[in-house]
């Protein structure tokens, strides 16, 4: 938001200097964000050259003799410039000038042994321009003598500010100038409006047909105008916060756009067909628009439309058909209000962004829709004459300002400042809030130009921002009780070390899309509670993903499809199963394809590594578990997993009977196939959030790390068991035969084959004892074994293989 300093005088009357002012903007949170002082042209004054002769030893030098018009002889200049002759008026600067344009103090110099008292200066020298191919050249009737920058109108100040989106009513300079007299700066003036009378009915008529997206339309007719250029003034203030002077007509529109934060439309009214109707725009509709491109609209879009169809875009611009020019003599000056969301939608779709759209996305003052006609219908009388007729207002029923309960101890707790509740409801009546009632709490009305407030949250950030935030003293931070206190949770320190045990496995971490394929969340568990976004931002990223695996798979995928085949991606994120709290889970799943075994090379010692298979996830998955804190000596492996996993390839990882702590696998044929990948792939999932919390204080006796003087001893045995028992189960039993000697117990064989007997198999296992209190002897080793022998066979029914 640009204006100029003169500008926002015309509404503030205040004695403060522009540093005073930039500085009060920005502490209530106007952030001023440039300022174009052109201050330092004060001292270059218009000044005629009264002769011109060449230089005596330069052929491009001229010896200038020139009238600063302060009633002294003319000075000695000497000038380069080509269009240097008698008779021109420019710009000059005398000895002691700052030339900002050429970074020079300017001293009394010779040039070729001829004195210079200043120059006449370019308008790159004093930055107007990139213009140096000679002097500034003015009219004759250009008055020697005064400032060039007060003649030039360039000595008015220039703010630029910040605004959030949050803040329409800032979107006018009228705004700016009430926000700055409720801060003491000034007195706020030039806001009322007086009413015209009108000569008759306005003949055209207004029809609204979507009131949900226009709640209100005013139209007024001038007849009699004559369109020519705007006043100086007027363009000179356009043209200062980048804006072109069109006409008169069309600069009045800009000109209250910016001063009251009104946008208003102009209709050439011989060129408006009929009466005039607010609609949604029909399908495939097309209107080219003031900036000579043609647009094609949708029903979602609104219009304002005749029986030739749509001439304006809704709060957006307006249409080149009935635009005004120099030939308009009858014109329809429209106010009206537009619907926020609706403005915003069409202009993004578009393409469009114009001045009127910044405001009506925003929010503008339905109470100043009426008034911001009446100062339109002023400003083109006095510019373009004419008779005006009555106002057409259709639609608007007027302004229900919004109650907020205020308990005025919030500004305390929520900004820690102790702010008199007296002086908190002046500050709120200076910015046109109403209070009413008394005590603690009382009920404050909204005035009309503030839709975003909503709270009072928000009454308390407007009593701050004027109390000023600079008076919230600094407080140190608190110190922690001790160095090494916990800072983190126990879901992000697990987080942080899945992640670290899952790369040093040699895989890589990936970030993939929370949105995936509606097919995508079918295969994998989505069904018909998965998680549907109302408005995604693709076809292809409809759901929250109820697992990592899609998006991992996925990325695998494009790696091969890149030549990459052998590759070993995790992650560690959130998975969504529905909208509750409790359907959020923290899960570490890792997918592995090709020959990506563990080293990552994809070689072995005895060649060519085999492929990627279901105990290579099993051992991603525990390796996960255990950098979670998961017991991993009570961990309980039961065969098969979710359906995207081959039902023999496949298992599922629980703590106890119903904790289930994880499933790994290799993909089944049908996953791939919907996903639209090929193999050999494998996986895991692990439920973060789903390992036990560590126990909140230490048991009474604290295990003991002690090394034992006895050499270890391992001992190998092969059981023959049912096919249906698992190998787990026969290991739990062997290391329950004696918890205090035996240390480990691992399967390093299972054989099946007719010798054993139909519906048999083998499982050797490799038994680690570790004496602590003597060396053993061998009948101490048969004990034991036998012991082992008889465990296993009364839990899993095994025999010793003969």
């Amino acid at each position: 938001m640009k204006f100029t300093l003169s500008w926002l005088k015309d509404h503030l009357e205040t004695d403060a200097t522009l540093d005073e002012i930039v500085e009060r903007l920005t502490s209530i949170g106007l952030e001023v964000e440039h300022v174009d002082d052109k201050s330092s042209l004060k001292p270059f004054v218009i000044a005629r050259v009264l002769t011109a002769v060449q230089h005596p030893d330069a052929d491009r030098l001229r010896v200038l003799t020139v009238d600063t018009g302060d009633g002294k002889p003319p000075v000695q200049v000497v000038c380069g410039a080509p269009n240097a002759r008698a008779g021109l008026i420019g710009a000059f600067a005398a000895p002691g000038t700052y030339v900002p344009g050429i970074d020079v103090t300017l001293t009394v110099g010779k040039i070729r042994g001829v004195e210079s008292h200043g120059m006449m200066c370019s308008e790159r020298e004093l930055e107007l321009s990139d213009e140096h191919n000679g002097i500034i050249d003015l009219p004759e009737d250009a008055p020697v003598g005064t400032s060039f920058a007060a003649y030039a109108h360039i000595d008015d100040p220039v703010i630029e500010i910040n605004l959030t989106p949050n803040r329409p009513d800032a979107t006018s300079v009228y705004g700016i100038a009430r926000d700055l007299a409720a801060s003491g700066l000034g007195r706020l003036v030039g806001g009322a409006i007086m009413p015209h009378v009108g000569n008759g009915m306005c003949p055209i008529k207004v029809t609204i047909e979507a009131p949900e997206l226009c709640p209100g339309f005013a139209l007024n007719l001038v007849k009699g105008v004559k369109n020519g250029a705007s006043p100086k003034w007027l363009q000179q203030r356009l043209i200062a916060i980048g804006l072109r002077p069109i006409s008169a007509l069309v600069d009045i529109t800009n000109y209250v756009t910016f001063d009251r934060g009104r946008p208003l439309h102009v209709f050439d009214a011989s060129k408006v067909a009929g009466n005039l109707v607010v609609r949604r725009a029909r399908d495939g509709e097309k209107v080219q628009a003031l900036d000579g491109r043609e647009y094609t609209l949708t029903p979602e879009m609104c219009v304002i439309a005749d029986d030739n169809g749509v001439e304006s875009i809704a709060g957006v611009m307006g249409g080149e058909h009935s635009g005004c020019d120099e030939n308009t003599s009858d014109v329809l000056i429209e106010s009206a209000l537009w619907d926020p969301i609706t403005t915003a939608r069409t202009g993004r779709t578009l393409g469009i962004i114009t001045d009127a759209r910044y405001r009506f996305e925003r929010g503008v003052d339905p109470e100043f829709m009426v008034p911001g006609v009446e100062l339109a219908t002023k400003l083109v009388l006095d510019f373009c004459g004419g008779t005006p007729t009555e106002m057409e207002v259709v639609g608007y029923a007027g302004h229900t300002p919004k109650i907020v309960s205020f308990p005025l101890s919030e500004v305390k707790r929520l900004t820690g400042i102790e702010v008199p509740s007296a002086k908190s409801l002046d500050i709120l009546s200076r910015l046109g809030f109403k209070p009413e009632g008394s005590g603690d709490v009382v009920d404050v009305a909204v005035p009309s130009w503030r839709p975003d407030v909503d709270g009072k949250a928000d009454l308390v950030e407007e009593v701050m921002r004027i109390h000023g935030v600079d008076n919230i003293a600094p407080q140190p931070l608190g110190a922690h009780d001790a160095v090494n206190a916990k800072i983190l949770t126990t879901l992000q320190v697990r987080t942080r070390t899945a992640k670290r045990a899952l790369a040093v496995r040699g895989m890589m971490e990936a970030v993939t899309w929370s949105f995936i394929p509606a097919k995508h969340a079918e295969l994998f568990g989505g069904g018909q509670t998965a998680l549907k976004l109302a408005n995604p931002i693709a076809a292809d990223m409809s759901d929250m993903r109820p697992s990592l695996l899609p998006g991992l798979i996925a990325a695998a995928q494009r790696n091969a499809d890149k030549g990459i085949g052998d590759v070993a991606l995790f992650e560690v994120s959130g998975t969504y199963e529905g909208d509750g709290a409790d359907q959020q889970r923290r899960v570490a799943a890792g997918v592995r394809r090709g020959t990506a075994k563990l080293d990552g090379s994809g070689r072995n010692w005895a060649g060519n590594s085999g492929p990627v298979g279901v105990f290579d996830a099993k051992a991603d998955a525990i390796a996960a578990l255990e950098a979670c804190g998961a017991p991993v000596d009570r961990l309980q492996i039961e065969a098969g997993g979710p359906a995207w996993y081959h039902p023999g390839r496949s298992g599922t990882i629980k703590l106890g009977p119903k904790t289930v702590l994880g499933t790994f696998g290799e993909f089944h044929p049908k996953t791939l196939e919907g996903l639209d990948v090929s193999g050999p792939l494998c996986g895991f999932e692990v439920f973060v959030d789903g390992v036990p919390e560590p126990k909140a204080k230490p048991t009474k006796t604290k295990p003991k790390l002690e090394l034992s003087p006895f050499q270890a001893v391992k001992r190998d045995f092969a059981f023959v068991v049912d096919k249906s028992v698992e190998a787990g189960t026969l290991v739990r039993a062997a290391l329950a035969a004696d918890k205090k000697l035996i240390t480990a117990v691992s399967v390093f064989d299972i054989f099946e084959g007719a010798s054993l007997g139909e519906g048999k198999k083998s499982i050797a296992i490799e038994v680690s004892i570790q004496p602590v209190e003597k060396t053993l002897t061998d009948e101490d080793f048969e004990a034991l074994a036998k012991r082992i022998i008889e465990n296993v066979g009364k839990q899993t029914g095994g025999v010793l293989r003969g």
